[in-house]
């Protein structure tokens, strides 16, 4: 069984969701042992939240679950990289499809890639 290495990083772990199909990268969140574990034992995505400072199952809200399909650990066993199925078609919480939807231009400013897959307003009711 591995062994993810929670210490060196005090208690917290980067964990990196990319699209199983396309290689895309969805997002970077973190995991603590419990969420660990729990990926391991549902096969769908849970991370934690720094700021709830609560276990997150992805898309508990939305619906926007992360079903895992292979999971891979850096040299160091102290970064994860899930290869997930990305239920719903986006990731990001803005309702884009990757957290990374914002390219840096030439004169440092951002400018947004691809248009929003689903509204938040609707989807979070907020």
């Amino acid at each position: 069984m591995v062994e993810i290495d929670f210490d060196k990083t005090g208690g917290l772990v980067p964990a990196i969701a990319q699209d199983a199909a396309t290689g895309e990268v969805l997002m970077l969140a973190y995991m603590n042992r419990e969420a660990w574990e729990k990926t391991l034992a549902t096969g769908k995505a849970t991370y934690y939240s720094r700021g709830r400072k609560t276990l997150w199952l992805k898309g508990e809200t939305s619906g926007h679950v992360q079903l895992v399909k292979e999971i891979r650990v850096d040299c160091d066993n102290d970064t994860i990289l899930l290869k997930v199925e990305q239920l719903g078609g986006a990731a990001c919480h803005t309702g884009h499809k990757s957290c990374f939807f914002r390219k840096v231009t030439g004169d440092g400013g951002l400018e947004t890639v691809g248009a929003p897959v689903f509204d938040p307003k609707e989807v979070y009711k907020k």
